[in-house]
């Protein structure tokens, strides 16, 4: 028997969802500097290439009182939550984010008014003494970020100073190499009671090891991207940080933030072989006025090379460079503590400052084997017991 009646159900059915959705328009007050700030920190997601439209555009979620904000490249997800305690009606809309900030960076503090029509998907911003009107598109069609799998997954927390510190440490030695992806990010190897963060471009090296506790054994490698996303986010953070990764994603849950992030798959390099065990020849310098010296002297090494050459010896050191092609030299010296055979190590000038400006010591340690192997620099004085950090630089030939 054919039902004659279900037909009208379904007529019905889908009046009554027009109806509602015609009257569902998200509409909600902000204020202006708290959306910019939420907008300008997912915003750095937005590539200028993407491959799909949607991801020209913020997506606004508004539900219980909270709203997110997502921003999102496919490989990097980013998202921001703010509290609204002024809401008329819940909503997704798909707003486009060129537009909207740069119509934002124009207000003086002060509420704004957001309404989206989720029939024309129209969004007006209302705000004392005007309003814009621009076009969004729905939310529906936003891409949702891969996430762990549950049953792979694994746990640990890191206080925010400690994620931060590790990122902001490392993140300057690592590579921009097509050919081997696994250089381009920053390694961090997980212990029960420690998390080593580490970064190279094979020819400079950053190992920091911090004593935490984290009840587990593994690894992964976060590519630079969302590490310089958590750099810019973790200033202002004070909760602990719940990080949760499987072999092929991680997320970090922040207070107000939360990034998803697919990681760089491969064997990292076995760092730890790198790394001199044996240096005999010890040089302790000031650090800053080191590498004052350094950038003095560098103005007259060669462009192609940036060749720097320090010979070491009774307590004493002497930094040259020239550029022969333009008949300039300089030198300088100063005095240090020195603790082995004279030596004469050539470094590229642009590295060496790079280590020294992230070695946060007034003294620092030069470890020195030979003039054909890698010198490891410490700080004497680190800033927290909790961590202990090394960096390596690989020497040059000297012809000079």
């Amino acid at each position: 028997m054919v039902d004659i009646v279900s037909p009208f159900k379904n007529v019905k059915r889908y009046v009554a969802q027009a109806a509602v959705k015609t009257d569902n328009n998200m509409k909600f007050t902000v204020s202006s500097s708290a959306l910019m700030n939420l907008l300008q920190a997912t915003g750095k997601v937005i590539s200028n290439k993407n491959t799909l439209p949607i991801l020209d555009y913020f997506l606004f979620e508004l539900n219980d009182g909270v709203l997110k904000i997502t921003a999102s490249d496919l490989e990097t997800t980013l998202v921001g939550s703010l509290a609204i305690p002024n809401i008329e009606q819940e909503g997704i809309i798909a707003i486009p984010a060129k537009r909207v900030l740069d119509t934002l960076r124009e207000f003086p503090e002060q509420p704004l008014t957001i309404e989206a029509n989720d029939s024309t998907w129209e969004v007006t911003i209302t705000w004392k003494s005007g309003k814009l009107i621009i076009p969004g598109t729905s939310g529906l069609s936003y891409p949702k970020p891969a996430e762990p799998d549950p049953a792979e997954t694994s746990t640990f927390e890191l206080e925010p100073e400690l994620l931060l510190d590790g990122i902001e440490k490392c993140i300057f030695a690592t590579a921009d190499d097509e050919m081997r992806p696994v250089m381009n990010g920053i390694y961090l190897d997980i212990a029960e009671q420690s998390v080593i963060f580490v970064a190279t471009d094979a020819h400079k090296l950053v190992k920091e090891t911090l004593m935490v506790s984290t009840g587990i054994r593994s690894s992964f490698i976060l590519p630079k991207k969302p590490a310089n996303l958590l750099k810019g986010i973790l200033p202002k953070e004070e909760e602990t940080i719940r990080v949760e990764f499987d072999k092929k994603n991680v997320v970090f849950s922040l207070a107000k933030y939360r990034l998803v992030c697919r990681l760089i798959e491969g064997t990292y390099p076995n760092y730890n072989a790198v790394i001199p065990t044996s240096n005999p020849n010890k040089v302790t310098i000031d650090r800053a006025e080191f590498m004052n010296s350094i950038k003095r002297v560098a103005v007259s090494s060669n462009p192609s090379t940036n060749l720097i050459k320090l010979d070491i010896a009774n307590n004493l050191l002497r930094l040259t460079a020239q550029d022969i092609d333009y008949s300039v030299s300089a030198e300088e010296s100063l005095t240090c503590g020195y603790d082995g055979d004279p030596i004469v190590i050539g470094f590229k000038s642009t590295f060496l400052t790079d280590i020294l400006a992230n070695l946060e010591s007034e003294q620092i340690v030069i470890e020195l084997a030979d003039s054909t192997r890698a010198g490891v620099f410490k700080p004497i004085d680190p800033t927290s017991e909790n961590s202990e950090i090394l960096m390596l630089l690989m020497p040059m030939i000297i012809n000079i």
